[in-house]
Protein backbone atom coordinates (compact mmCIF):
# COMPACT_ATOMS: atom_id res chain seq x y z
CA UNK A 1 0.00 0.00 0.00
CA UNK A 2 1.23 3.43 -1.01
CA UNK A 3 1.49 5.48 2.05
CA UNK A 4 0.63 9.69 1.05
CA UNK A 5 0.99 12.02 3.83
CA UNK A 6 -0.73 15.19 3.03
CA UNK A 7 0.22 17.89 5.96
CA UNK A 8 -3.01 19.88 6.90
CA UNK A 9 -5.51 17.63 4.77
CA UNK A 10 -7.31 18.68 1.62
CA UNK A 11 -7.37 22.59 0.58
CA UNK A 12 -10.23 23.93 -1.56
CA UNK A 13 -9.05 25.91 -5.07
CA UNK A 14 -9.72 29.30 -4.28
CA UNK A 15 -6.79 30.82 -6.84
CA UNK A 16 -8.30 31.66 -10.00
CA UNK A 17 -6.27 31.94 -13.38
CA UNK A 18 -4.35 34.85 -14.31
CA UNK A 19 -2.90 35.93 -17.88
CA UNK A 20 0.77 34.76 -18.45
CA UNK A 21 3.04 37.72 -15.61
CA UNK A 22 6.19 38.36 -17.56
CA UNK A 23 7.98 38.57 -13.80
CA UNK A 24 7.34 34.42 -12.77
CA UNK A 25 10.54 33.85 -14.44
CA UNK A 26 12.29 36.22 -12.40
CA UNK A 27 10.34 34.60 -9.80
CA UNK A 28 11.79 31.21 -10.68
CA UNK A 29 14.92 32.88 -10.50
CA UNK A 30 14.81 34.13 -7.20
CA UNK A 31 13.68 30.71 -5.32
CA UNK A 32 15.85 28.51 -8.07
CA UNK A 33 19.21 31.15 -6.32
CA UNK A 34 18.14 30.27 -2.69
CA UNK A 35 17.67 26.69 -3.12
CA UNK A 36 20.58 26.25 -4.93
CA UNK A 37 22.07 28.21 -2.07
CA UNK A 38 21.35 25.41 0.48
CA UNK A 39 21.55 22.40 -1.78
CA UNK A 40 24.73 23.40 -4.21
CA UNK A 41 24.05 19.70 -6.20
CA UNK A 42 20.74 19.68 -6.52
CA UNK A 43 18.64 20.29 -10.46
CA UNK A 44 16.36 23.35 -9.98
CA UNK A 45 13.55 23.38 -12.99
CA UNK A 46 10.81 25.73 -13.49
CA UNK A 47 7.58 23.39 -14.27
CA UNK A 48 3.79 24.18 -14.15
CA UNK A 49 1.40 26.66 -16.24
CA UNK A 50 3.88 29.89 -14.75
CA UNK A 51 6.99 28.37 -16.73
CA UNK A 52 5.11 28.44 -20.10
CA UNK A 53 4.83 31.89 -21.76
CA UNK A 54 1.25 32.87 -23.23
CA UNK A 55 -0.06 30.67 -20.94
CA UNK A 56 -2.56 31.57 -18.17
CA UNK A 57 -2.29 29.72 -14.85
CA UNK A 58 -2.83 30.03 -10.93
CA UNK A 59 -0.23 32.35 -9.57
CA UNK A 60 1.42 29.36 -7.77
CA UNK A 61 5.42 29.38 -9.36
CA UNK A 62 6.24 25.24 -9.63
CA UNK A 63 9.66 23.81 -9.15
CA UNK A 64 11.17 20.26 -9.08
CA UNK A 65 14.36 19.71 -7.46
CA UNK A 66 15.94 16.64 -8.02
CA UNK A 67 17.98 15.16 -5.45
CA UNK A 68 20.23 12.01 -5.43
CA UNK A 69 18.16 9.55 -2.76
CA UNK A 70 14.71 10.85 -1.70
CA UNK A 71 14.82 9.11 1.05
CA UNK A 72 17.43 10.73 2.66
CA UNK A 73 15.45 13.47 4.01
CA UNK A 74 18.62 14.97 6.28
CA UNK A 75 20.21 15.35 2.88
CA UNK A 76 17.76 18.27 1.86
CA UNK A 77 14.38 18.57 3.72
CA UNK A 78 15.96 20.63 6.89
CA UNK A 79 17.68 22.72 4.68
CA UNK A 80 14.63 23.66 2.67
CA UNK A 81 12.68 24.21 5.73
CA UNK A 82 15.63 26.59 6.45
CA UNK A 83 14.56 28.44 3.64
CA UNK A 84 11.01 29.00 5.10
CA UNK A 85 9.44 26.23 2.94
CA UNK A 86 6.81 24.18 5.19
CA UNK A 87 6.76 20.12 3.90
CA UNK A 88 2.92 19.81 2.35
CA UNK A 89 3.69 16.18 0.88
CA UNK A 90 5.48 13.03 1.86
CA UNK A 91 5.01 10.16 -0.31
CA UNK A 92 7.35 7.27 -1.56
CA UNK A 93 9.34 9.27 -4.45
CA UNK A 94 8.05 12.55 -4.42
CA UNK A 95 7.68 15.40 -1.30
CA UNK A 96 6.31 18.59 -1.75
CA UNK A 97 6.86 22.04 0.47
CA UNK A 98 5.84 25.11 -0.48
CA UNK A 99 6.08 28.94 1.16
CA UNK A 100 3.66 29.48 4.13
CA UNK A 101 1.69 31.95 1.57
CA UNK A 102 1.38 28.35 -0.67
CA UNK A 103 2.35 30.73 -3.80
CA UNK A 104 5.49 28.55 -4.50
CA UNK A 105 5.06 24.79 -4.62
CA UNK A 106 8.69 22.82 -4.25
CA UNK A 107 8.20 19.17 -6.02
CA UNK A 108 11.49 17.07 -4.63
CA UNK A 109 12.21 14.00 -6.92
CA UNK A 110 14.78 11.72 -7.03
CA UNK A 111 17.37 11.21 -10.16
CA UNK A 112 15.94 9.36 -12.48
CA UNK A 113 12.30 9.54 -12.08
CA UNK A 114 10.22 9.76 -14.77
CA UNK A 115 8.09 12.36 -13.07
CA UNK A 116 10.40 14.48 -13.69
CA UNK A 117 11.09 13.94 -17.41
CA UNK A 118 7.54 14.37 -17.86
CA UNK A 119 6.88 17.59 -15.79
CA UNK A 120 9.80 18.95 -18.43
CA UNK A 121 8.56 17.51 -21.49
CA UNK A 122 5.14 18.55 -20.90
CA UNK A 123 6.74 22.38 -20.64
CA UNK A 124 8.33 22.19 -23.13
CA UNK A 125 5.90 21.00 -25.88
CA UNK A 126 3.62 23.57 -24.27
CA UNK A 127 6.13 26.38 -25.10
CA UNK A 128 6.23 25.44 -28.90
CA UNK A 129 2.74 24.12 -29.50
CA UNK A 130 0.62 26.89 -29.66
CA UNK A 131 -2.59 24.46 -30.35
CA UNK A 132 -1.57 22.12 -26.88
CA UNK A 133 -1.07 25.11 -25.40
CA UNK A 134 -4.54 26.45 -25.96
CA UNK A 135 -6.01 23.23 -25.27
CA UNK A 136 -4.44 22.89 -21.66
CA UNK A 137 -5.76 26.73 -20.88
CA UNK A 138 -9.46 26.25 -22.22
CA UNK A 139 -9.38 22.42 -20.36
CA UNK A 140 -8.17 24.44 -16.77
CA UNK A 141 -10.47 27.84 -17.70
CA UNK A 142 -13.74 25.09 -18.07
CA UNK A 143 -12.67 23.09 -15.16
CA UNK A 144 -12.41 25.68 -12.80
CA UNK A 145 -15.83 26.94 -13.78
CA UNK A 146 -16.53 24.61 -11.29
CA UNK A 147 -16.10 24.27 -7.21
CA UNK A 148 -13.09 22.33 -5.91
CA UNK A 149 -13.07 21.26 -2.36
CA UNK A 150 -9.58 19.53 -3.24
CA UNK A 151 -6.75 20.77 -5.14
CA UNK A 152 -5.82 16.88 -5.96
CA UNK A 153 -9.20 16.74 -7.48
CA UNK A 154 -8.56 19.21 -9.82
CA UNK A 155 -5.34 18.12 -10.60
CA UNK A 156 -7.04 14.70 -11.60
CA UNK A 157 -9.71 15.92 -13.82
CA UNK A 158 -6.89 17.59 -15.82
CA UNK A 159 -5.14 14.05 -16.43
CA UNK A 160 -6.23 12.87 -19.70
CA UNK A 161 -6.01 16.21 -21.28
CA UNK A 162 -2.07 16.54 -19.85
CA UNK A 163 -2.04 12.49 -21.02
CA UNK A 164 -2.55 13.24 -24.53
CA UNK A 165 -0.75 16.39 -25.25
CA UNK A 166 1.84 14.77 -23.55
CA UNK A 167 1.94 11.56 -25.93
CA UNK A 168 1.76 13.86 -28.75
CA UNK A 169 5.00 15.73 -27.30
CA UNK A 170 6.70 12.15 -27.42
CA UNK A 171 6.00 11.41 -30.78
CA UNK A 172 7.41 15.50 -31.80
CA UNK A 173 10.38 14.14 -30.28
CA UNK A 174 10.63 11.05 -31.50
CA UNK A 175 9.74 12.57 -34.99
CA UNK A 176 11.07 16.14 -34.94
CA UNK A 177 9.51 18.00 -37.71
CA UNK A 178 8.01 21.56 -38.41
CA UNK A 179 6.44 23.06 -34.67
CA UNK A 180 3.64 24.93 -34.56
CA UNK A 181 4.19 28.56 -33.98
CA UNK A 182 4.85 29.49 -29.93
CA UNK A 183 6.85 31.90 -27.89
CA UNK A 184 10.24 31.58 -27.31
CA UNK A 185 11.50 29.53 -24.06
CA UNK A 186 12.30 32.21 -21.39
CA UNK A 187 15.65 30.77 -20.93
Amino acid sequence: MTTVDIVGGPEAITVPLRAYDASWPAWFVEHARRIRSVLPAAVVEHIGSTSVPGLAAKPILDLVVVVEDITAEEDYLDALLGLGYELRVREPGHRLVRTPARDVHVHVYPQGGSAVSDYLLLRDHLRVDAADRALYEATKRALLQGSWDDMNAYADAKTEVITAIKERARRRVAAPGPLAEGPPSPG
